[in-house]
């Protein structure tokens, strides 16, 4: 295993919701963390007040910072993206340019630098679309379903290709959907227990029939950095997730029943999705064979764990871009 004391590290979009829990597991191993964020999202007080973190404000679209940024790392993991998927609905444009334009600043004056041996490129389940079969293993196919996908995808291939032609050590992660508390966009999860928190009896929801695959936040964390230091992975997708899958359905009834609350579910169309993946499940034995990771925390401790957590940190969401559900609103 990797000695982290005194590894420089720096974390893309450190301050969102997984790269916050990156940052706080990498700073307990007494890393050298730099975190570059422009906050759009990300919250500086979920960060741990730590001499051994540095925090830049800036975006990957700015050449000038990543240089900075860059500059004497020793490893890279990078998080920072447009995130949400409806939002990438309104504004293709602007998610291309971070997704993609920001990914090829980042990986190009990492490969330049000279000092960073390790680059861990953060992907997304996302990229494969609904599944074709199940479990879904990292060869199979890529069939994005929003211009938030097709933006990754996009980053994902420029990684990849970097790392053939350059011999830059490059990993890539995709980790299906990821829960847990600090989070920082209105997903599924946070979206039901504001809902029962706010008291609704009756749940809106959009497709209530769809499957996901839910991994605990700190699960993710660990993940990704045990992809820093192993040898094997260089080079290789890896997909992060529980494997196992969970109806939006089953989910808001398991989620009421921790809460306490008898609840009826109706169905808004305007909660959907134009071109929704309808089923996602993960295939996680290369990560178990090329990491020795699996998830420690199953849903119904998760779940509890961050119901607990929203009862004491209720969150409203501030996001740059216009809420696509919530479009009939006006």
């Amino acid at each position: 295993m990797l000695n982290y004391k005194d590894k420089r590290i720096l974390v893309t979009g450190g301050a969102g919701f997984i790269g916050s829990e990156v940052v706080s597991q990498l700073i307990k191993k007494n890393a050298i963390v730099t975190v570059l964020d422009n906050f759009s999202s990300g919250k500086k007080q979920y960060l741990p007040k730590k001499k051994n973190l540095k925090i830049i404000k800036g975006d990957i679209t700015n050449e000038r910072i990543i240089n900075r940024a860059i500059k004497d790392q020793e490893f890279v993991i990078h998080l920072a993206a447009l995130p949400f998927i409806p939002d990438s609905f309104y504004y293709p444009a602007d998610f291309f340019n971070v997704n993609t334009t920001g990914s090829v600043n980042l990986l190009w004056e990492s490969v330049q630098s000279k000092t960073v041996t390790r680059f861990v490129h953060i992907s997304t389940s996302e990229v494969y679309g609904t599944a074709q079969h199940a479990p879904m293993d990292e060869n199979h196919p890529t069939n994005p379903h929003s211009t938030y996908a097709v933006s990754k995808l996009a980053g994902d291939r420029v990684a990849f290709t970097l790392h053939k032609e350059n011999g830059f050590p490059v990993v890539i992660i995709r980790p299906f959907n990821s829960y847990g508390p600090q989070y920082t966009q209105p997903y599924i999860i946070p979206e039901i227990m504001n809902q029962l928190l706010i008291q609704n009896k009756e749940l809106m929801l959009g497709n209530i029939d769809a499957t996901r695959d839910f991994t605990y936040v700190s699960d993710t964390a660990n993940a990704i950095i045990r992809s820093l230091d192993s040898k094997k992975a260089v080079g290789e997708i890896i997909n992060v997730g529980s494997g196992s899958e969970i109806s939006i359905r089953d989910l808001a009834f398991k989620i009421s029943k921790i809460a306490k609350k008898k609840i009826k579910i109706r169905h808004d169309e305007s909660r959907e999705r134009p071109y929704d993946v309808n089923r996602l499940i993960c295939n996680n034995k290369k990560a178990l064979k090329l990491l020795g990771w699996k998830p420690k925390i199953n849903m119904e401790q998760g779940l509890k764990k961050l119901f607990q957590w929203a009862i004491n940190n209720p969150t409203t969401f501030q996001a740059p871009f216009k809420r696509f559900y919530y479009k009939n609103s006006n």
